[in-house]
């Protein structure tokens, strides 16, 4: 179910869905996946760091080098403590449409449905699966 609140009784309903989800048992036939991304940006020390000694804690420089970003996407599902990272150059819709699809023919291709819980980022939309695959 995509559920995108645009008010306060469409915030409180979306809100009980996904806590209605975190309610059910366990099936491993059925997981139930948190999915959230974030930004990491990737730096390269400049300077050699001091090592701790005897009475004095590990001493690192401010300065750096900048390598750009990564887009991180974690699946994490909160049942059984697993989680899977997968990382991707942009964050875009084509991007959130593979890492779906990532899910369910890597990770859990025994599944015969699998439950996502996400924002309401503007790229994760049904609309961006149909973008990057054919319907069938």
């Amino acid at each position: 179910m995509w559920c995108i609140p645009e008010a306060n009784a469409d915030y409180v309903a979306c809100m009980e869905d996904v806590l209605d989800q975190y309610e059910r048992p366990y099936e491993a036939q059925y997981p139930l996946i948190c999915f959230d991304e974030g930004l990491k940006q990737l730096i390269e020390e400049t300077r050699t760091s001091y090592p701790c000694q005897p009475g004095r804690k590990a001493r690192y420089d401010y300065e750096y080098r900048r390598h750009g970003v990564c887009n991180l996407n974690m699946f994490y599902e909160p049942l059984t403590g697993k989680r899977d990272v997968r990382m991707t150059e942009r964050h875009t819709k084509l991007d959130f449409a593979q890492g779906m699809k990532w899910l369910v023919d890597v990770l859990y291709p025994q599944a015969v449905s699998i439950r996502v819980v996400l924002d309401n980022l503007r790229t994760h939309k049904p609309a961006s699966l149909y973008e990057a695959f054919p319907p069938k």
